[in-house]
């Protein structure tokens, strides 16, 4: 007897086998990717829906066939084969969870002779008589094609499991039909090799003609269609939210990773880092012998500019710095930013201190390029602290406490330099810190004195304007100069409350002088840049002289020409303002800076005072006399008055004289003094030619044109 086939029965098995498959070896990576619990129902739902779809598969296909007898089957043995299906199925994927050459042949010979059993048992479970028989060479062929097939398919899907393209998943489209095709090829190829005796019956069993087998069967295999899709887009969901977890989860932790041991602003190592390579450091030189350098960067200046600017101003100004520092090491060294305007560098590779002294020199020299932040044209420097491993000490501590040490040095000898570390600095470090810790109890204590120095008219010898000058009396050290704590109090955060203190204890003693009936005395105060762009400043000044009652003719500004070129804008706002409320604005150390004529002439200020370096060189060097000819020149057609300071010599006062600037200050004349020494320099009355300055003065001059007479 020949068998007719159904056509649409045939390609529905072909689909049901396609798609078990392409689910059952989804699902197979799923258990390669699994471990522990997981694995295992992975696996028992692989084993189970590819057992079941190719044992499903297998019965449609039956129902495929038209035979001019009724067949029926033996439950038991039907169940058996579907067994069969299952534990082989498990048995293939749990062999195949690691791709190698061997395993592979292993689990498509398990997965083919599955496929075989299964059919051929339930082949044998049909209750035919005669039995079937069978061709012995399409039988092999059969299982060829099932082993042959299978191997090409596990090979295709697990090679191409983890993409994510198109191209990946049309090749495990392609690895799923050809399995369907295995299970399908087989099947057919299976019945080909059967042989049904001519005049055969069947007895007993089931048969599919039977309503409810039929229907459990179209059932079994509807109901494993829906669960082979649902359980393929859920199982690419799992996998797609896995995949997005374990990126986030990766991500995450790169960027607490990152946080943990970079500064947030520059991007730099962090001190955490930087003490970890340290440390790494130490080792390899104690095992090598070579040396390494530690270099610590302290900006000059930070805080002023921080303060005056602002604090976005003051990370435009660290973010700049801490490219320039990367750009002045090799790859091999290590950048920190450890707080602050405070930096740290290990430089690998010393051959000798000479090695470090060369970076350090680079460094200060692209520090001290100005930078522009909001059109501003911003002037810092760096101090730098340099201590040799092994010979400033042998511990991370040491070595950065020994760097420290030597940048505190660098900047009490004048900044914008370096210095390495030697022993003799520790006492100064202490010394530093005692002096810091006494700074900070002064102003409460009420240790900080204002003196004034005059300023005489250099054509009448009068004295109608002073300068305040700050000064601490130490309890125990006695006069300390502003040289040796301003620069401390601007980097201790001190600046400000005292220099608010000096504004308003300055305007106190010119209302306490007019009290006393003293001539006219303005009082001229310096301003920090610090001061001068706070946005409270103006407030502050008239606060100070509205508390002492003051009128603001008695009170000068003096601002350095730094202090309002750095911000024209905001400083000629603010010099306007000023001057609308009646207080003189003078500029300080004219010459020094980089002043623009243009912006000098909008600036609305009423004196330009000569720095002193001019003034030392005055009469022995030529340049420095053109130059302060030149700005006496400037000045007065801008008309503005010149004020020379750190006049120290005749000869010095009388080419100032002839060169026709308006007004000197100096030891020649005077020091500053204490306010009830002021008395003495202006008088009581319209009267000057008794007045001691006066009479000097006059002296000097009789003898200066005594000395050219002869």
């Amino acid at each position: 007897m020949s068998p007719v086939y159904h056509s649409w029965l045939v390609a529905l098995s072909v689909a049901v086998a396609t798609l078990v498959s392409y689910t059952a070896l989804r699902l197979a990576a799923r258990v390669a990717a699994s471990e522990g619990h997981a694995a295992r129902i992975w696996l028992g739902i692989g084993a189970v829906m590819m057992g079941g779809g190719i044992w499903s598969m297998h019965f449609i296909g039956m129902l495929a066939i038209s035979l001019p007898i009724q067949l029926t089957y033996d439950v038991p043995t039907t169940l058996v084969s579907l067994v069969v299906a299952i534990l082989t199925s498990g048995f293939a994927l749990t062999i195949n969870q690691r791709l190698t050459l061997w395993r592979l042949g292993a689990a498509a010979v398990a997965m083919g002779a599955g496929i075989s059993t299964m059919h051929y048992m339930g082949m044998a479970a049909i209750g035919i008589v005669p039995a079937i028989s069978y061709d012995p060479s399409l039988v092999a062929l059969s299982v060829v094609i099932a082993v042959t097939a299978s191997f090409v398919a596990l090979w295709l899907f697990f090679r191409l499991r983890e993409g994510k393209s198109l191209h990946h998943w049309l090749m495990r489209m392609a690895a799923a039909v050809v399995m369907g095709l295995a299970i399908s090829g087989m099947h057919y190829t299976g019945m080909a090799a059967s042989r049904f005796a001519a005049g055969s019956f069947c007895r007993g069993g089931v048969s599919l003609e039977n309503n409810w087998f039929a229907g459990g069967i179209g059932i079994a295999a509807l109901g494993l269609l829906g669960i082979t899709l649902a359980i393929a887009v859920y199982d690419a969901h799992l996998q797609s939210k896995a995949r997005i977890q374990a990126l986030r989860l990766e991500q995450a932790n790169a960027a607490l990773q990152h946080q943990a041991t970079h500064d947030a602003l520059t991007g730099l190592p962090n001190r955490t880092l930087f003490l970890d390579r340290l440390g790494r450091e130490i080792v390899h030189a104690e095992r090598d012998g070579h040396l390494f350098a530690v270099l610590l960067v302290d900006l000059d200046r930070f805080k002023v500019i921080n303060d005056t600017l602002g604090h976005g101003a003051g990370d435009e100004l660290l973010i700049e710095i801490a490219r320039r520092l990367s750009g002045t090491i090799r790859a091999v060294d290590t950048i920190a930013r450890t707080g602050g305007d405070e930096f740290l560098l290990l430089v690998t590779g010393v051959r000798e201190p000479a090695d470090a002294a060369i970076i350090a020199t680079k460094i200060v020299s692209e520090l001290h390029k100005p930078v522009s932040i909001n059109g501003a044209e911003v002037h810092t420097s760096a101090s730098i602290g340099i201590s040799v491993y092994p010979t400033d000490g042998g511990r991370s501590d040491l070595l950065i406490a020994h760097a420290d040490e030597a940048m505190y040095f660098a900047k009490q000898r004048g900044r914008n330099g370096f210095q390495f570390f030697n022993a003799g600095m520790s006492v100064f470090s202490r010394e530093r810190l005692d002096l810091e810790s006494d700074l900070r109890r002064a102003l409460p204590l009420k240790q900080f004195e204002v003196h004034y120095q005059p300023k005489i008219d250099i054509a009448s010898g009068r004295v109608n304007s002073v300068e305040a000058l700050l000064r601490w009396r130490h309890p125990t050290r006695g006069l300390v100069g502003p040289a040796q704590f301003i620069p401390l109090a601007e980097e201790s955060g001190l600046m400000f409350p005292i220099g608010e203190w000096v504004l308003r204890e300055a305007c106190r003693q010119a209302r306490q002088w007019q009290r006393e009936g003293l001539p006219f005395i303005r009082v001229a105060v310096n301003i920090s840049p610090m001061h001068f762009l706070q946005p409270m400043f103006l407030d502050i000044v008239r606060s100070a002289l509205f508390d002492h009652d003051l009128e603001p003719q008695y009170l000068e500004i003096e601002l350095t020409e730094t202090t309002v070129m750095d911000h024209v804008e905001s400083s000629i706002e603010i010099l306007e303002e000023l001057s609308r409320m009646g207080v003189l604005v003078s500029i300080d150390d004219f010459g020094t800076g980089y002043s623009s004529m243009s912006y000098l002439r909008r600036f609305p200020i009423d004196k330009l005072k000569i720095d002193r370096s001019f003034i030392n060189d005055l009469t022995t060097n030529a340049d420095a006399a053109s130059i302060v000819k030149a700005v006496i020149s400037l000045a007065h057609s801008l008309r503005l008055k010149v004020v020379a300071e750190g006049v120290e010599t005749a000869a010095q006062l009388q080419q100032l004289r002839e060169l026709g600037c308006d007004q000197f200050q100096g030891y020649y004349c005077s020091p500053a003094v204490l306010p009830g020494e002021i008395a003495k320099f202006v008088g009581p009355g319209p009267e000057v030619a008794a007045r001691p300055v006066r009479r000097e003065f006059m002296e000097t001059q009789s003898k200066l044109a005594a000395f050219k007479r002869r």
